[in-house]
């Protein structure tokens, strides 16, 4: 991924005039399954006043921002608009308590008892030792790393977007400003992590997509992505 020229940058100001309703109504119906995706991995578990209705609506808010700041769509165009439709649906989440009750102490619990096995193991615990230490079954194990997934990367997403806000003033600059954050930070990353982010956000997957690619298990997909959010945060909190 190449950083935009000037030259390019203001073509696509100039394009940003050219969309007429119909051409826009045309390209709103082609980016739809976009805002779809973005919003079923983004809002899983959203609750309260808000539900996929709802946060689509929101997405589709953020696409149309997307076509007018940018005009006629290109190659170039979907990463724009993923940047604006999940900006769109984050701030709202951000505003909202959007994880269950429940869902948030379970993720508590399965840190603590991480941090807990850590000192006394003098290693990473297993999964089963886990599941053992917080009494559950595998299963639902697995559901709540997956909860818990969920939220590291509303969180790093919000983290993105807050450092690209105070990076550059214009939609466009600020997706540039967001690739270029994500590209840098992948090169701390080993193959494998670097290939969870990649089809997380470059090919749009889920987890349970990308475990499908990768012949593992969604449980393993988090914990490969945590692991690479976690470095890819301290590398950009930096910076």
């Amino acid at each position: 991924m190449s950083a935009m020229t000037h030259t390019e940058y203001q073509s696509i100001q100039c394009a940003a005039q050219a969309l007429t309703p119909a051409s826009e109504a045309r390209w709103m119906a082609h980016y739809a399954p976009l805002v779809k995706r973005t919003v079923r991995k983004l809002s899983s578990h959203a609750t309260g006043g808000m539900d996929l209705d709802d946060l689509e609506q929101l997405g589709l808010m953020g696409l149309l921002e997307a076509l007018r700041r940018y005009g006629e769509p290109d190659d170039e165009f979907q990463h724009f608009a993923l940047v604006r439709v999940r900006g769109a649906i984050l701030d709202e989440l951000r505003r909202q308590d959007w994880r269950p009750r429940a869902t948030r102490q379970s993720a508590h619990r399965m840190r603590s008892a991480e941090r807990t096995l850590r000192r006394k193991l003098g290693r990473d615990p297993t999964r089963d030792e886990l599941c053992e230490a917080l009494g559950v079954d595998g299963d639902a194990f697995d559901q709540i790393l997956l909860d818990d997934n969920a939220q590291e990367f509303v969180s790093f997403d919000a983290m993105l977007e807050d450092g690209a806000v105070h990076g550059a003033d214009d939609g466009i600059e600020r997706q540039i400003v967001v690739r270029q954050s994500l590209e840098k930070a992948l090169g701390l990353l080993d193959e494998r992590e670097q290939t969870v982010i990649q089809l997380y956000y470059e090919f749009d997957l889920s987890l349970a997509e990308i475990g499908a690619v990768l012949g593992l298990t969604s449980a393993r997909v988090c914990q490969i992505s945590k692991k690479a959010l976690m470095k890819m945060r301290e590398h950009l909190g930096q910076h």
